[in-house]
Formats: C-alpha cells, sequence, structure tokens
C-alpha cells in the first residue's frame, strides 16, 4: 500500500461554481433555508441570528468602502472570540478584501512583522489587546486606518458605531473560486511566520469533505470550540462547519480554562464540542469538571497535537462519548487524516478523510511500505496555493498536488496512521508549534545563563511541553529560585505556551566537534 487514494469519484472542487464569493454562499444558504431568525452565534453580549450576522457583514463592507479599503487590500483582524469576529471576517470577505485574523496571544515584534509583510492596510482588533499594537500604528507605513471592538476606541473608530452609521445596497464582490480569500500566519516554526493564501473555495470543501460528512452536524446541534477562531482549527469548528449546517456556535472570548468551559457547558446544551489533547487531559483532571448527566455532548474532536490514548479512554469511559482525534494543518485549513464515528481507534490518527490521498516518503523521497516510518504527504483540494512572498518555502511545502506535513508517521497492517513526532527539532504545545531556538534565545537574554537548549518533554499526561536545560554563569547559583527567576524572565518575553515549564541546571551541554548543540541527546533522556 503506502500510498492511501481516498478521492471520490467525482472531484468536490467542480461542484464549485467559477464565480463564487464564500461569505455570500455561507450567509445566504442560511437566509434562503429560512433561519433568519435562528441564533447563528452566542456570545457574552448575547445571541446573534443569522439575519442579523447578514446584516452586520453587509454595514462591515460599507464601513471598509467607506476608509477606501478596496478589494484585495489586505485588513489584519486580532480579535476575540465574538460576534465581532465572524462580521469583520466575513464582512471583509463579501466585500472581495483579504481578511488576516491573527493568533491573538503573540507580541508586539510577530504583529509588527505581520502587518508589514502583509502590507495590510486597515487593522481591525479588540479593545483589550490594543496596547500590543499601540508602538506600531504610527509606524507601520502601509496602514491607513484602525477599528477597535469593545467600548473604548483609544481614540479610533469603535466597530460597533461605525456599522450603526453604515448603509447601502447589498453588494457581494464578483470573485471566484480561485480567488484569494485569507490568509493565515503560521506559527514561525522556521524563523518567521509564513502566511498561507486561501482561496474562495477552500473553506466550502472543508465543510463539503470533513465537516458534514465526517461529523454529521445539523441545525439542532449546539457548537463549542476550545480552539479559538483565529486558528484553521477554531475558524472550521465554530464559524465554516456550524454556518454550513445552520447550527449554533457558543463563542467565548476569554481564555478556556477547565473551569471556564465546564460553566460554558452547564449553562449551554453543547451538543458538538472541538478541544485540543492538552485541554481534555485539564479538563479530566479538573474538580469543576460536569459529571455526565450534566452534558449534552454527541460529539467530541481533537486537532493540534496528538492525543494521548489514555486521555481518549478516560474521556470515553467519564462521559460516554469518544474523541475523534485529527490531523490538520494550517496549509490544508482543516483536517484531513482522522478517526470517524464508531470507527475509533485509540493512538492512531484514523484514517484519510474521503477527499483526500495521503502517502508517506522515506529519506531517499520513495513511497515506503506500510509499517515503515515516512514523512507524510497531503493531497487535496483545500491546500493553500502558496506562502505569502515565500518563494523558498512555498516550493519546499508546496510540491504540485502534493504538500508536506512535516509529520512522521507509520500505516499499521490496517490503514490506520500512527504519529510519530515531527521532522525536525520542533515541539508542538497545545497544537502550537514552538520553535527551541525562540525559547533559547529569551533565556540567553537573562545576564545568569551561559547557554540554553530546549526540548520536547512530556508532563504527566503525555502531552509535550517544553524543557529548557540551562548552563548558568559562574556566579549565578542554581536551585528553585533561580529556575522560577527564569520561568518569569521567558513568560515575559514570549507567547505564553511558549515558557519552559522545567528548567534543569547542567554543566554542560552535548554538542558536536563544530559546537552545535545536540538536542536528540537531551530529548533521549525523556521518560518513555
Amino acid at each position: 500500500m503506502g500510498e492511501t487514494s481516498a478521492f471520490p469519484a467525482a472531484n468536490p472542487a467542480a461542484a464549485i461554481p467559477r464565480v463564487y464569493n464564500f461569505a455570500d454562499d455561507i450567509l445566504r444558504r442560511n437566509l434562503d433555508a429560512g433561519r433568519a431568525g435562528k441564533p447563528a452565534f452566542i456570545d457574552p453580549r448575547g445571541s446573534w441570528t443569522y439575519g442579523e450576522l447578514a446584516e452586520r457583514v453587509l454595514r462591515f463592507g460599507h464601513v471598509l468602502r467607506n476608509l477606501g479599503i478596496a478589494p484585495e487590500d489586505r485588513i489584519l483582524l486580532c480579535l476575540t472570540d465574538t460576534i465581532d469576529w465572524p462580521t469583520a471576517f466575513l464582512g471583509a470577505i463579501k466585500a472581495g478584501v483579504i481578511a488576516i485574523p491573527v493568533n491573538t496571544l503573540l507580541h508586539e515584534n510577530d504583529y509588527r512583522f505581520m502587518l508589514d509583510d502583509s502590507r495590510a492596510k486597515l487593522l481591525v482588533v479588540s479593545e483589550e489587546l490594543y496596547g500590543r499594537f499601540a508602538p506600531l500604528i504610527k509606524t507601520c507605513p502601509h496602514l491607513r486606518a484602525v477599528i477597535v471592538s469593545g467600548a473604548d476606541g483609544h481614540g479610533h473608530g469603535r466597530l460597533e458605531d461605525l456599522l450603526e452609521a453604515a448603509s447601502g445596497p447589498d453588494y457581494t464582490a464578483p470573485t471566484t473560486c480561485d480567488d484569494m480569500c485569507f490568509w493565515l500566519y503560521t506559527s514561525g516554526s522556521t524563523g518567521q511566520p509564513k502566511g498561507a493564501v486561501h482561496v474562495h473555495a477552500n473553506p466550502r470543501l472543508t465543510a463539503d469533505l470533513y465537516g458534514g460528512p465526517m461529523l454529521g452536524l445539523t441545525e439542532s446541534d449546539l457548537v463549542h470550540s476550545v480552539a479559538k477562531l483565529f486558528f484553521a482549527y477554531g475558524l472550521g469548528n465554530a464559524m465554516t462547519f456550524p454556518m454550513a449546517a445552520g447550527a449554533t456556535t457558543v463563542l467565548m472570548p476569554g481564555r478556556p480554562t477547565p473551569d471556564a468551559v465546564a460553566e460554558l457547558l452547564r449553562k449551554h446544551a453543547v451538543t458538538a464540542f472541538f478541544g485540543v489533547p492538552t485541554f481534555y487531559a485539564a479538563f479530566l483532571a479538573s474538580a469543576a469538571a460536569p459529571a455526565r448527566d450534566e452534558l449534552r455532548l454527541r460529539i467530541c474532536v481533537s486537532a493540534g497535537e496528538a492525543l494521548p490514548a489514555d486521555v481518549g479512554r478516560r474521556w470515553s469511559e467519564r462521559y460516554g462519548v469518544d474523541i475523534l482525534d485529527g490531523l490538520g494543518s494550517t496549509e490544508m485549513l482543516h483536517i484531513f487524516l482522522s478517526n470517524s464515528i464508531g470507527d475509533v481507534r485509540y493512538g492512531t490518527t484514523g484514517k484519510p478523510v474521503p477527499g483526500y490521498d495521503i502517502r508517506l516518503v522515506g529519506d531517499d523521497g520513495a513511497v515506503v511500505k506500510p509499517g515503515e516510518l515516512g514523512e507524510l504527504q497531503v493531497r487535496g483540494p483545500t491546500s493553500a496555493v502558496m506562502y505569502w512572498n515565500n518563494r523558498e518555502q512555498s516550493r519546499a511545502t508546496f510540491l504540485g498536488e502534493w504538500t508536506r506535513s512535516g509529520d512522521k508517521y507509520i500505516e499499521d497492517k490496517d490503514g490506520y496512521y500512527i504519529y510519530c513526532g515531527r521532522r525536525d527539532d520542533m515541539l508542538k504545545v497545545g497544537g502550537i508549534y514552538v520553535a527551541p531556538f525562540e525559547v533559547e534565545g529569551a533565556l540567553l537574554t537573562h545576564p545568569d545563563v551561559l547557554e540554553a537548549a530546549v526540548v520536547a518533554w512530556p508532563d504527566e499526561n503525555r502531552l509535550i511541553k517544553p524543557k529548557a536545560f540551562v548552563v548558568l554563569k559562574p556566579s549565578a547559583a542554581a536551585g528553585d529560585k533561580t529556575a522560577q527567576a527564569l520561568k518569569e524572565h521567558c513568560r515575559e518575553r514570549l507567547a505564553p505556551y511558549k515558557y519552559p515549564h522545567w528548567i534543569e541546571f547542567r554543566s554542560d551541554l552535548p554538542k558536536t566537534a563544530t559546537g552545535k548543540i545536540q538536542r536528540f541527546k537531551l530529548r533521549a533522556e525523556a521518560p518513555d
């Protein structure tokens, strides 16, 4: 075998017309189905119907035109999960403007790069995130305007005020299925983030191939996703899939702690739940976790990192519903390899989603046999067309019809795929890639640190976190106080998920003859 073909007889992309606008399609199908009065989203401000969402989307398009933002211009969205997120995202797309939602957990330098790289002309930012952009606004040469979502506009236009003042006839940009629709920046695993460019057909196809057939969502479902909308995973979970089915999504703008999610699940009868392994493990360990009879879950999904088999089994035993573990990527937009309802094998990532091909390739470039380790490559109609302004990485990742995942897998004798790790030294923490050199760089800015190496390390739930091996300068003393100081030092300079959870002091680090740190030797010390 070695290469698994799952394409249906008909090309799913052929069903999408040449002249096509994703935002118009996803809204119109609900209005035409008579769902104008049905809730599309619920957030802390209240319930928002499909009709109200369509009106907000239309008005946002007029806001863009009033600001001189033209089709194919780019706008950066740094928004928490409220009704304003789909308003701005779909509003831009309907107007033919390129929406670029970004991670809300990053630091000033990340946002500076993305604003400069994308040449975004407009920033739409949540009030509570504005402080990270304030120093950048006057120094980014392409930025023309800022809109703030929230009560305090910080001297800029408030989104709600602008929507209320905007009016005009219904307008949908005459885009094609192959026009640029939105970008998603990768997490910068090989240096600077890369802007994966997706076209209008892609989100529709993720719903046609995965959201509908694999999950069976209907308009009666109530959906919640721990993964936020700015992730490719969260975008499908909390917007594309439920809207394609006419379902309702409950949004949480804040941090999804086990306690906060438990409260949400008790308040709302959520039927479709999307999480990541780190969250499932934390939820199971939480004293606030609801009892089985308090929940109405019928389907649970996991992605972002490999789901430990024990976590899946314990969840199934407690709540009576399996977790469907799957693999997706920013480049492919959503899940293309997955366990399925009635066919869950914990410890594997399941089988290819119908509509996608999978092949495992060895170091020699040849397709490997079942039972042999290979890098996973995927072929399917939802692949990004390129990384913006990065031809070298585009050529290395997008190999004609095939896209490299960077993940190492083995296909077992029954056709299930078993995750074995990354092809490089990357860590994946809570579903987000972390570059060791970035964490090491933060450690090295501390005056007590001489050398540092960061590797992937499993916690008590077999979930991967960063561990740092540190060589201190002679003047510094190793101990718990110093370790805590280094952690706090990193927390101040890195996104929260990147700081080292453990710090081990060493007198030296393993190195090659040329002085390169041999991280693989440190990783080999990790418990099995």
